[in-house]
């Protein structure tokens, strides 16, 4: 049974509240998403200071991606049951503890053990903070706010490399996770005067072997994948897990469809709307952390700027994007999301295809305007796509398709990273003669070599998802005008 004694639209004094309690979940998307990608451009300088490979260092990034996938169906099921706005604020002090105790870290294991800490926090707020929009905004605002929430978590995982070189150069790396405990205090602080007590409950019960298994089919494919890049993937203990993950998943799938309580609705995927857009989501995170995880090497290595100068030219892509993303989400209420998506994709897959091209003299301005236009593409498809995906969701399962939402963009950014580096570390490897896991002193060729498969690669991740929308815009064109 469901208790709704009322709806917060019915509610004047809430109503009046809502701008102010969706900045208080965007500073929260902002810092959770921002910190799936800020590490990246500290990476170089974690390398050199700890006197490691970059594909253990890598670790510090996709531990904390990996811990979120693992638990945020939980959360999401959890935000359904015991409320969401209780969960996410459970989630914002879990969040704030583990970035404080990433700075503290003085060695690779007790910082991505804090990592993980602070991926718990966030996977309870990004599970929920889509689900209290869309319960909070009346459905005319319902696609603008959602936008925003879609642009800020775009903002937060592309932001990463840009904002983290200006700190990492001015501060040090301590200070790209310290940076977030004043304002998620000041964030706290404000949505204990606004965020409104829950309102639905959904009577339901913990899948716990669902839970256990979806975890453990999420550790075993990542740890997989990333390994692979230092041991190979003809390596017996990689084959094992990724055979693991298989097996884990197709028994969690089992489960799902016999349990009276599943922790991923299946049926959810059965509206052909959702899957498409969900589909388009994890494919364009996918080909931007593939950018996310080669550019900041590129700047540095390659152009020979500081972190500081990098972080500047990087900051063009959030910047295009949070011009253009409200833009684009104020827009599709007015003329719908379809043609948005896949004008968006279209942009990206050019400005792919221009990153493919830079080499070690390409010009400052040159490699800047690629990646304004990426950042202009991806502000045109996010707001629209996750306006596509919450709309067509019921309330009772708000909770839950916010958290499969987070969770495909969070896949996609493990499997960008995991694409891009395999791709980067096997056409070096090739180029060199012999296995290659990180940079090559005095060969600036072979890195160009293998980051010019991986935009390549992109380019064509970005042109399957435009082929997806653009045959969805047609199919959704021929329903209207057969029904007109």
């Amino acid at each position: 049974m469901i208790s709704i004694p009322a709806t917060y639209q019915d509610d004047e004094a809430i109503q009046k509240k809502r701008w102010v309690i969706l900045i208080v979940l965007n500073l929260f998307t902002f810092m959770s998403t921002l910190d799936g990608s800020i590490v990246n451009i500290a990476l170089p300088v974690l390398v050199k200071q700890l006197n490691l490979p970059v594909a253990q260092v890598e670790w510090v990034t996709t531990g904390y991606l990996m811990a979120i996938c693992a638990v945020i169906l939980l959360f999401g099921k959890l935000g359904d049951m015991a409320g969401k706005i209780r969960i996410f604020r459970i989630g914002t002090v879990v969040f704030i503890v583990g970035s404080l105790l990433c700075g503290l870290s003085t060695n690779l294991p007790f910082l991505i053990v804090s990592r993980v800490i602070q991926a718990v926090g966030a996977s309870m707020t990004m599970a929920n903070s889509q689900g209290i929009v869309t319960d909070i905004f009346p459905a005319n605002e319902r696609g603008k706010a959602l936008g925003l929430i879609g642009t800020f978590v775009s903002l937060g995982s592309i932001a990463g490399p840009s904002l983290g070189g200006i700190i990492v150069s001015t501060l040090g790396w301590e200070y790209i996770f310290w940076v977030n405990v004043p304002i998620g205090l000041i964030a706290i602080v404000l949505g204990t005067k606004v965020l409104p007590k829950d309102l639905i409950r959904v009577k339901s019960k913990i899948d716990l072997p669902g839970s256990l298994l979806f975890s453990f089919f999420i550790i075993t494919l990542f740890a997989g994948l990333l390994l692979g890049q230092q041991f190979g993937y003809s390596d017996g203990r990689i084959i094992a897990a990724l055979a693991a993950a298989a097996v884990s998943f197709a028994v969690f799938l089992m489960v799902e469809l016999r349990s009276s309580a599943p922790l991923l609705q299946l049926s959810l995927f059965k509206n052909t709307l959702f899957s498409l857009s969900i589909l388009c989501a994890f494919l364009v995170f996918v080909a931007n952390f593939c950018f996310n995880i080669i550019s900041p090497f590129y700047a540095q290595n390659m152009l020979g700027l500081s972190p500081f100068y990098a972080g500047f030219l990087l900051m063009l892509f959030p910047i295009s994007m949070v011009i253009i993303a409200p833009l684009s989400g104020a827009l599709s209420d007015r003329i719908g999301s379809e043609f948005l998506t896949f004008a968006g994709l279209i942009v990206m897959v050019i400005a792919q295809f221009g990153l493919a091209r830079l080499h070690e003299g390409s010009s400052v301005i040159l490699v800047g305007l690629w990646i304004a236009m990426l950042g202009v593409g991806s502000g045109l498809f996010q707001s629209p796509n996750n306006s596509l995906i919450m709309s067509k969701v019921p309330r009772t399962l708000l909770g839950s398709a916010g958290s499969v939402n987070s969770l495909v963009r969070n896949v996609g950014m493990v499997v960008g990273i995991t694409i891009a580096t395999s791709i980067l570390f096997n056409v070096m490897s090739s180029k060199a003669g012999y296995r290659v896991t990180g940079l090559v002193a005095g060969r600036p060729d072979i890195f160009l070599s293998g980051m010019h498969v991986v935009f390549m690669t992109s380019s064509a991740i970005c042109l399957v998802s435009a082929l997806l929308t653009g045959w969805r815009m047609i199919t959704i064109r021929k329903s209207k005008r057969a029904h007109a």
